[in-house]
């Protein structure tokens, strides 16, 4: 099983504590694991909920008139967040290295993008470069800190993943058509067909609980974008920043914006690739068989996956 942090341990063992004594039947067990797949969920999100908050409460109660401008507040606020998470030890130093990562390859591209106009934020605040606040970095290292950690929550194994330097060419060549699209032929309808091609065949099994369950791993892709794109919708609606044809009063993100939240996956699944590498199920189940608790039976062998 993946390492948790230190505190990420001490809450396994307390749920394991409490949870090893309320056993029941299939109904209840269930129920368990449900719970314990929200819970694990939610803790994989905590530094995108974290920013998520501060950006809409800056957009209800930060004063027009204050001192310091919002883009600046929020940027020293993503600095707090993302400090805290290493104090706590939520994330660790190693898994700070993709997120820092995330943060370049996005910042570069709102560079580009806001230069293009396809997207603007508000023109206030120093802590910025050129007209890109410096926070906009930290919505997409939200993303990369939530691929690495529900990466060692879930304990991620994959059936037939992909080469990585397969997986690095897809990607490097989406990254590529954020940029091109604006000048030559969009091949994200190309890319998108190369990515199915590419992942088609792979199941991703991941443990909740006591059990472990399969899913193609395009539909992880797809549910985990979806979940970006309701995001999105809650960043603009707060003005964080704002579309073309938002300017002028706020509407829901376009749905084409999911397939582009959909290739940045694949970009952001690549780069945390290089961290954890993805290993087969065998293995897996070779420890599950050896980690069972007292009392448990049948923990993760035989599961749902096989």
């Amino acid at each position: 099983m993946r390492n948790f942090t230190s505190v990420e341990q001490s809450i396994d063992d307390a749920a394991h504590r409490y949870l090893d004594r309320a056993r029941g039947g299939r109904l209840r067990e269930g129920l368990t694991e449900f719970v314990v797949f929200g819970l694990k969920q939610a803790w994989a999100c905590v530094f995108g909920a974290a920013l998520l908050a501060v950006i809409i409460a800056a957009r209800l109660w930060y004063p027009d008139n204050a001192g310091l401008a919002r883009n600046d507040f929020l940027t020293i606020a993503a600095i707090v967040v993302q400090v805290l998470m290493i104090s706590f030890r939520l994330e660790t130093l190693r898994e700070l290295r993709v997120i820092l990562l995330f943060h370049v390859v996005g910042t570069v591209m709102e560079l580009f993008k806001t230069d293009v106009g396809s997207w603007a934020y508000e023109a206030e605040g120093v802590l910025r470069i050129g007209a890109v606040p410096l926070f906009s970095g930290f919505m997409y290292a939200a993303v990369g800190s939530y691929m690495v950690r529900v990466f060692r929550l879930f304990d991620l194994r994959f059936d037939r993943y992909p080469r990585r330097w397969i997986t690095a060419l897809v990607a490097g060549a989406i990254y590529v058509n954020f940029f091109s699209h604006h000048y030559i032929f969009d091949a994200r309808w190309v890319l998108l067909a190369a990515v199915v091609l590419v992942y088609g065949r792979c199941v991703m099994h991941f443990r909740v609980f006591r059990r472990r369950f399969r899913m193609p791993i395009l539909v992880s892709f797809l549910l985990v974008s979806l979940f970006i794109w309701f995001a999105e919708n809650i960043g603009t609606w707060s003005r964080a920043w704002l579309y073309p044809n938002q300017l002028d009063g706020w509407q829901a993100v376009s749905i084409d914006k999911l397939l582009a939240w959909f290739l940045l996956m694949i970009i952001s699944v690549v780069l945390v690739a290089w961290v954890y590498n993805p290993e087969p199920l065998g293995a897996a189940q070779a420890a599950d068989a050896t980690q069972i608790r007292p009392g448990h039976q049948d923990v993760g062998v035989p599961t749902p996956s096989e």
